[in-house]
This record gives structure tokens, C-alpha cells and sequence, in this order.
């Protein structure tokens, strides 16, 4: 298995949503890829703080990667419409992999259509979304269905990142 992870990341993306499992996994042992429409490109999230693409997604391949988090923010409404973006939460679900999604980050899950019939938190505000696209909604800090991990909004992100590094180790350990 694969010790990379790959991240999301593009403008207006929520800072502590990127930046905290970026550095978490890092902790952990993991290289974390922040992949964006273009290589090398510098994001700014909403809050002004800037991120560097270390690849872009076009020319990422979940089986290259352990993982990917969807962050959250204003981000997701624009990469969910991005056929890379689609393709590439559609493969890490068929592999199994960890598909991790947090607060607005829900968004690209469901437009990848991977939520079906597995439970799913988010951000209130997809909430909608999420169950017309077929998830069970639960409104909890954190939710595991499988290889799937989501949580809700910042505050989540300890338990978040608990969860994600718990369904890493189960698939490690095979």
C-alpha cells in the first residue's frame, strides 16, 4: 500500500481543513500530495492563507495514493465539477481506499456519486445534497461507513483525523 495521501486544494479552500490533515498525516508517516488544477500553482483559502499545489490532479492516480481528503470550503463547488475530480474519488472508492470528506467537502463525493447508500455527515448546508444523492445522514462529529470518513465542520477535525488514521491502519493490516 501506497504511504502517500492525496489532498485537494484550490482557491477559497478552508484553511484548517486542508493544513491540519496535511500536518496530521505528515505526523503520522505518511508524504501528503496537495493536488490542484495545476501543478505548482499558489492557492489562497478563505481566510488568505496561501497553499502550493505539489501536482496536478489531471496527473493523479488513486493507485498511487493510501487516501484522499476532500476538504472543505468554497472550493469543492468548483472541483466537483472537474471530470479528474470525479474519476478519481470513483477509483479510490472502487479500490477501497480511505474517502475522506469534511464539511463542504461532501460536495465532490456526491457529484463522483459515491455516497449511495452509505452514512455520511457534512456541513449542514449539504445536507440536502447528500441525502438526495442517496446517503444516510447523520448529524455526528464524525462518521465511518467502510473505507468512507466524514465529518461536519472544523471543530470535527480531531475525531476526523482519529477516524481517518483508524481505517488506514485496518486496511493496512489487510
Amino acid at each position: 500500500m501506497s504511504d502517500a495521501i492525496l489532498i485537494f486544494v484550490g482557491d477559497d479552500y478552508e484553511d484548517l481543513e486542508v493544513h491540519y490533515p496535511r500536518l496530521r498525516f505528515r505526523e503520522a508517516g505518511f508524504r501528503v500530495v496537495l493536488a490542484g488544477a495545476r501543478a505548482g500553482e499558489r492557492w489562497r483559502s478563505k481566510h488568505g492563507y496561501p497553499a502550493i499545489s505539489d501536482a496536478a490532479i489531471a496527473d493523479c492516480r488513486a493507485d498511487d495514493f493510501a487516501g484522499v481528503v476532500a476538504a472543505g470550503g468554497w472550493m469543492p463547488d468548483k472541483l466537483r465539477r472537474d471530470p479528474h475530480v470525479k474519476a478519481l474519488l470513483a477509483a479510490f472508492d472502487r479500490q477501497q481506499k480511505l474517502v475522506a470528506s469534511i464539511c463542504h467537502g461532501g460536495w465532490m463525493c456526491v457529484s463522483a456519486d459515491v455516497v449511495r447508500g452509505r452514512e455520511y455527515t457534512g456541513s449542514p448546508g449539504i445536507q440536502d445534497d447528500l441525502v438526495n444523492a442517496g446517503a444516510r445522514f447523520r448529524d455526528a462529529e464524525v462518521v465511518v461507513d467502510g473505507h468512507h470518513v466524514s465529518s461536519r465542520k472544523p471543530d470535527d477535525l480531531p475525531a476526523f483525523l482519529r477516524a481517518c488514521l483508524a481505517v488506514l491502519a485496518a486496511r493496512a493490516k489487510g
